[in-house]
């Protein structure tokens, strides 16, 4: 009973709990929304310490997922999945081959794509079970690496904040904290090296730092400073639920603005700690969608100067989220939870009423069964 009642304190419509002896394979699929579509999201494998920890993440994910697509104007609803496992040591084509049997036994009510500890090649295993599933090779018809699209979305999205606290979107002299070195903080550090904004950065693996100074140049702080750094951004880019009590009494900064997942760790209780700071948020989901509309752009054909267009309009959405969050004086994540919910309650109802009839998601899942 308690799984239920998990499912219904987030509105899910479904959980999936996967099992393969052979393969070793334990995973979780959760369909938050399916209103304005298809549940499309990444599948993270993870070395979880327990299936409770596994669960809430999955729950949380999706639930993220639906409002990001919402938010982002996009016909699809959201979902997510968890592999439980080691992704250094665990991974191979059995191992995602069944998972790809679990994702097309749903018949395209989840599509699934990279995420956390999975990468292009394990979706191309993925796929060879199902259709289902984007972020494939761009060899395979695919869009590759979603990272540069992501980067960028949040790139635009922290300049929208910066011309609401400052009066201009201009990052030239500024000094900006980047938390972790992965795909998308290498990406969006180049956009900010070219402006001129100051860098500095930190990651748990020395190695990824190292490959973003390659092209940009930055300074470097140990992991545990980075909250301690006299800068007007910060931008989170690695793990999620980082703005906690520990970390928010520390900040100096003025706008927090990254393309990681769950940044909050109690949504109302830290989101108003930042407000309550006068802390600029920009909400997660809202600024780091760009990687969900790049896999979404795969469903119709892809080309990356679309999904880059798409992507810049997350200046214009965030600059929406600030001004209602002003006009209600509530945090910006609620703000955006309002935008969202706007959205689906009235194309989610047109759409469940036409669904009734023909029984099918429209164009991407006619799409996706091409």
């Amino acid at each position: 009973m308690l799984y239920f009642e998990s499912m219904e304190k987030y509105g899910h419509e479904q959980v999936v709990f996967c099992i393969n002896k052979e393969s070793g394979l334990r995973a979780i699929i959760a369909i938050h929304d399916t209103a304005l579509g298809p549940a499309l999201g990444g599948t993270r494998m993870w070395n979880y310490k327990s299936f409770d920890d596994a669960l809430n993440d999955v729950l949380r994910l999706s639930r993220g997922m639906t409002y990001k697509a919402a938010v982002a104007g996009l016909n699809l609803g959201g979902g997510k999945a968890v592999i439980i496992g080691d992704s250094s040591t665990q991974k191979n084509e059995l191992l995602f081959r069944t998972f790809g049997k679990f994702v097309d036994g749903l018949g395209g009510r989840y599509i699934t794509a990279e995420d956390v500890g999975t990468d292009v090649k394990d979706m191309e295993y993925v796929r060879m079970e199902t259709r289902y599933v984007t972020g494939i090779s761009k060899a395979l018809g695919g869009s590759g690496d979603p990272s540069p699209v992501t980067a960028y979305g949040v790139y635009v999205g922290m300049k929208a904040c910066a011309h609401e606290k400052w009066g201009n979107d201009s990052l030239r002299g500024r000094k900006i904290a980047v938390q972790g070195a992965g795909q998308v903080a290498r990406y969006l550090c180049e956009h900010l090296y070219s402006e001129g904004a100051e860098i500095y950065i930190t990651d748990l693996v020395e190695d990824k730092v190292k490959r973003v100074l390659e092209t940009i140049k930055a300074h470097v702080v140990k992991p545990d400073e980075i909250y301690d750094i006299d800068a007007s951004i910060f931008s989170p880019n690695a793990l999620g639920a980082i703005l906690n009590d520990k970390s928010i009494p520390k900040f100096k900064f003025e706008i927090v603005a990254g393309g990681a997942n769950n940044q909050l760790e109690d949504e109302d209780k830290h989101g108003k700690m930042l407000m309550d700071k006068g802390i600029l948020y920009a909400p997660d989901y809202v600024i780091n969608s760009g990687g969900l509309i790049n896999v979404a752009n795969e469903l119709e054909g892809y080309r990356q100067d679309r999904a880059m267009k798409q992507a810049e309009a997350i200046f214009e959405i965030v600059k929406r989220v600030i001004k209602i969050a002003n006009d209600q004086k509530i945090p910006t994540h609620l703000a955006s939870n309002t935008l969202a919910e706007e959205r689906l309650n009235q194309i989610g109802g047109i759409r469940k009423i036409f669904s009734s009839h023909s029984g099918s998601y429209g164009r991407i899942g006619e799409l996706m069964k091409h």
